[in-house]
This record gives C-alpha cells, structure tokens and sequence, in this order.
C-alpha cells in the first residue's frame, strides 16, 4: 500500500514492516506507539526504521496512520502529552493580560 510519510511516499507492505523491524530491539514506550508482532515500538522508531529518515523529519501522526492502514495495533498511552507549538511572545503577552491576540 502507497503511504506518505514526511512528504515522500512509501509502498509499504505488512510482510514488509514485519521483516525491517525483525531484530529490532524496542526503545521504551512514551507516548505513540505502535504493536509489530509480539513486541510494542515507539512510533517515531518504527518510522525512522521503515523510511531510513531522522525522526524530526515525520510525526508519530503519520507513522500512526500508516500502520493503522496496514492493519497493526496503535495506541497512545493515557496522560501522555502531545508536544504542541510553543506560544509566540505576542501570545504570551496576551494569555498573561487575558487579552486576545490580534496578530
């Protein structure tokens, strides 16, 4: 099946997923993750892994997206915190003044 992962696409295939990740130990679970076999991986490791990109490069996002389309198990842990875009200064000022911003 045709994914796009950080703009690129992948023809992915789960037979194909099963034998890259095949000997790959699994770093410890923080927040998105992916089940592959028997054993459950972060999903930015099985997207570095699957595509040979830097993790910075995609979201867990579309890691997730494209294993749940190939049929593997995905899951966010509960309580985990999904890193958002930092606050401009001028949104800063204006949650400290209660004010909205206009820019």
């Amino acid at each position: 099946m045709r994914c796009v992962i950080a703009r690129f696409p992948f023809d992915l295939t789960k037979s194909g997923v099963l034998e890259s990740m095949k000997g790959v130990k699994p770093e410890q679970v923080t927040g998105e993750s992916v089940t592959i076999g028997r054993r459950t991986y972060p999903a930015k490791q099985v997207g570095q892994i699957i595509t040979r990109q830097d993790r910075r490069d995609f979201s867990a996002g579309e890691v997730l997206r494209a294993m749940a389309k190939l049929g593997f198990t995905c899951r966010v842990l509960p309580g985990a915190t999904v890193p958002t875009r930092p606050l401009t200064p001028l949104q800063q000022a204006s949650a400290m003044l209660g004010v909205p911003a206009t820019a």
